[in-house]
């Protein structure tokens, strides 16, 4: 039977994902003045502000992986395949461009023009308005392989081209002319980059020299080389000290001294993988970098001797995570332990409170040793972990077992970095690493002991504040006569449960560490999970079934089978209701326990290797092979009634799509398009409400009292005027000088002047809005005849009013606009009859509006209080 999608869970975000190897694109918005990243991961690329290195945007995906990405001030160009796309806002594909046979692996903007190269020697020059191709150049690729382009800053429209053969040519595209051959360095050119000095190009190179060479000259300046082999990018300070940064294959960035010429500094593992981009922000002592390890760094030159530190930096795994588990009991932090050895904390919430715990490192008294390489200094990676929240202030509260390792580490969450114990087991030391290795941990839920077991079959108790060993299960040292698969303990430190490779679990009493109970399995288990607020312990067997245990009874409750490969990893609902599988046949399965059936199931394009269950049940953590995100799934359940039956055994699930990153929207750039599409709130909720201008205190509160604060901020000395200006140049009597403009009739004058006539127009309210308080006031007293008005603009004023109370909307506004004009008109106005009678209608409109909002306030009160004060 074939089904839908998940009916429990949707897509949500990935978490972790920045940066891959395609170097990044940096690009200035000129009306933010803020500097914007952007950067390939995968099949689409995000977008970050550099001050806070915030996601901003997210593109639609494409078919194919981005190979290549650079950007102009308008749109944003990617290549993938041989298709190159043009984005608008960061998100949306405006233009498609095809016309190359081989794969695109080069693009540069240049004007109205694109020049794209691919792999097959094919340069083309196209539109990017109409996507038309201008030019269309062919290579040889024996003789001349495209690897390298820029344009030359001033050279109109010239563009320099380097070859994996060393030489470069410099070529005008508008009218299809080669100008110039260089001969080249005898190595292909990797990187082309303009210097701030005009004519003057920074050359890298496959050998690793780096060349900087006066192109209208045809002369080498100087050069230099780093030994770190090719030069993968180049970038030259604009904000002053002619500094040239180099990165290389290995991570390591070489910074290089264009006056002294010589070697400032260098910053060793600035990436793990090799340095994708370098780019120096211009104007400020700032170097944005991005790699293959996943990570985007920004780093500020403000160390004496001109060294770099990290300002900051978004950075996840560089290889796949391999185990993942919810860290404490708010949900919002997910521990990851990945390929890379790393362990790493991502939070839900904002990308911000990230954290790296870092590499494991061997004791101090290995590192002393002489002759070890950066990397011999690092543990292997971390194949299980267990972590606890209870005493994380005291101490250490995550303890790892390391891949072929007869010792577990500590780390401590909240000063992210490794803990002080190397928790190992008492045999001899020879003995121990020819035999074992740990590879099942799980802390208890006080937080104070820790039971790992070994490849050996030894479950051995150790002291989380001290780091001693306080024990082992069984009589003979060993608990299980093969490997330990697995370990629990319950809530209540009474029991301890295990599972080894002898087909056996375990029972054993924690404090005395006596065996009680044991139950033979129908296969090799694979792993263990327990939920302790249910007493439910689900083993995952080498069988692809699955036994759920109550640890009360020692019985087998319930057994599934459905899987067709290897389960990798699995998690109970907050309740215990559920239990939720993923396996090497890609598939994610949630089976109701009370029940004893699945109730749903969805394929996902890669196998899950590890899947956690957030303690508040809003969001399912996934983790898959080869990939370096970490995937949240939304419980529909917690939004609305899900209605989950029984699948029936031939049920055929379909692929449900990784979910992709999501914008943060207190980052995220909102463009005029987008915010015609967003949700507006209606003007006036409703007739009988009134709805305040939204317009701050100042503008409408201080009215009534314009007298005393002019008195209050009457300056003590007349102000000096101004040194006249030149004779030619008229200008307005006042504070700041003002040109006059040329003059107008009197009658265009009279008005432009004033704004008595100002009612006449079609929005007087919005006039009045835009004036302060000091200018409203002169607009009220220019109302009467005597100072240039009319005696019936004091009638339309009423009337407005009027009409604003009577739709009650700017109700704040309408009362302070009628209390000035009262307090300025009020004598004229008592001479006219016309104007008092209006004034008498608005009188009653007042009572009976405020009549209304009396009776509301009333009632609303009357309900608070009652709600405070009543038994409930």
């Amino acid at each position: 039977m074939s089904g839908g999608g998940s009916s429990l869970f949707s897509g949500f975000r990935v978490l972790g994902l920045y940066s891959n190897h395609v170097p990044h694109a940096l690009r200035y918005h000129k009306k933010h003045r803020e500097f914007y990243l952007v950067t390939a991961v995968g099949k689409c690329f995000h977008a970050y502000n550099v001050n806070r290195l915030g996601i901003v945007a997210i593109s639609n995906s494409l078919s194919d992986d981005i190979t290549c990405v650079t950007a102009d001030r308008m749109l944003v160009f990617t290549a993938a395949g041989r298709l190159i796309s043009a984005f608008a806002r960061n998100k949306e594909v405006v233009m498609r461009y095809h016309g190359h046979k081989q794969e695109v692996h080069l693009l540069l903007p240049l004007g109205d023009q694109l020049i794209s190269a691919d792999s097959g020697g094919d340069v083309i020059v196209w539109d990017v308005q109409g996507g038309d191709i201008y030019l269309r150049l062919q290579f040889d690729l024996n003789t001349f392989e495209v690897s390298a382009m820029m344009h030359p800053s001033t050279y109109l429209n010239k563009v320099l081209l380097g070859s994996s053969q060393g030489a470069l040519q410099l070529w005008n595209i508008k009218t299809s002319k080669l100008l110039f051959t260089f001969p080249g360095w005898s190595s292909g050119v990797t990187v082309l980059q303009q210097s701030p000095a005009v004519d003057v190009v920074g050359i890298g190179t496959a050998a690793g020299r780096i060349i900087i060479h006066n192109i209208r000259m045809d002369e080498t300046l100087m050069s230099f080389t780093q030994d770190w082999g090719p030069v993968n990018s180049l970038a030259f300070r604009t904000d002053g000290p002619p500094i040239v940064a180099s990165g290389s294959p290995q991570g390591h960035i070489a910074f290089w001294d264009l006056e002294r010429r010589q070697l400032v500094t260098q910053q060793r593992h600035a990436h793990s993988t090799a340095v994708a981009g370098a780019t120096f922000l211009h104007g400020e002592p700032l170097l944005v970098t991005n790699g293959a390890d996943n990570a985007i760094k920004v780093w500020i030159f403000d160390q004496e001797g001109g060294g770099a530190r990290l300002l900051r930096s978004r950075q996840g795994h560089s290889a796949p995570p391999t185990t993942i588990h919810h860290h404490g009991s708010d949900g919002k932090n997910i521990l990851s332990a990945g390929q890379d050895g790393t362990l790493q904390s991502f939070s839900i919430v904002h990308e911000r409170f990230n954290k790296n715990l870092g590499h494991g490192e061997f004791r101090k008294e290995q590192k002393k040793k002489k002759g070890l390489l950066y990397e011999e200094l690092r543990l292997p990676s971390i194949t299980a972990f267990s972590s606890a929240d209870a005493r994380q202030s005291d101490w250490d509260g995550i303890v790892a077992c390391h891949r072929g390792r007869p010792a577990a580490t500590t780390w401590n969450y909240q000063r992210c970095t490794m803990g002080i114990h190397h928790l190992c087991s008492p045999l001899p030391l020879r003995v121990m690493c020819l035999l074992s290795h740990f590879q099942a941990v799980d802390i208890t839920s006080c937080g104070n002991f820790v039971v790992i077991g070994s490849s050996t079959g030894r479950l051995d108790v150790y002291n989380l504040q001290s780091g001693q060993h306080r024990g082992c299960y069984g009589d003979d040292d060993k608990a299980h006569s093969g490997s330990v698969r697995g370990v629990a303990t319950d809530t209540l430190n009474q029991l301890t449960t295990s599972v080894g490779s002898d087909w056996l679990l375990k029972f054993w009493r924690f404090k005395t560490r006596k065996q009680e109970e044991q139950l033979e399995l129908n296969a090799a288990p694979a792993s263990l999970m327990l939920h302790r607020d249910s007493g439910m312990l689900a083993l995952a067997l080498d069988d692809f079934t699955l036994l759920v245990v109550d640890i009360e009874t020692r019985r087998v409750v319930r057994k599934f089978a459905g899987h067709h490969g290897n389960i990798n990893d699995m998690t109970f609902s907050p309740d215990g209701r559920w239990l939720v599988t993923a396996a090497m046949d890609c598939t994610i399965r949630t089976w109701d326990i009370p029940s004893g059936c699945l109730v749903d199931c969805f394929l996902v394009s890669m196998a899950p290797v590890g899947v956690s269950m957030s303690p508040t049940g809003d969001f399912l953590a996934t983790a898959h092979v080869d990939s370096l995100g970490i995937y949240l799934w939304t419980n529909k359940s917690l939004c609305g009634p899900v209605g989950l039956r029984p699948l029936p055994a031939d049920y055929l699930p379909t692929v449900e799509t990784l979910p992709g990153v999501k914008a943060d929207e207190s980052e995220k750039e909102v463009t005029s398009e987008e915010a015609e599409d967003a949700y507006r709130s209606a003007d006036q909720l409703g007739a009988e409400l009134v709805t305040l201008s939204l317009q701050p205190e100042s503008r409408w509160k201080s009215l009534l009292h314009l007298d005393d604060i002019k008195k209050r901020n009457k300056p003590v000395a007349p102000p000096a005027a101004p040194a006249a200006a030149p004779f030619f140049l008229p200008t307005l009597p006042g504070l700041t000088p003002r040109f006059t403009l040329p003059t107008a009739s009197e009658e265009e004058t009279q008005v432009n002047r004033t704004t008595l006539h100002f009612f006449l127009i079609d929005r007087p309210v919005s006039l009045l809005k835009d004036c302060g308080p000091a200018a409203l006031s002169v607009e009220l007293t220019c109302l009467t005849s005597e100072e240039g008005g009319a005696s019936h603009l004091l009638l339309a004023f009423i009337l407005m009013i009027d009409s604003m109370l009577a739709s009650g909307r700017d109700f704040e506004l309408a009362h302070a606009y009628l209390a000035l004009f009262l307090k300025v008109h009020l004598r004229s106005l008592s001479q006219d009859a016309v104007a008092m009678a209006a004034l008498l209608r608005l009188s009653s409109r007042l009572e009976a509006r405020w009549a209304e909002l009396r009776t509301s306030f009333d009632q609303s009160l009357c309900l608070i209080s009652y709600t405070k004060s009543a038994l409930l």
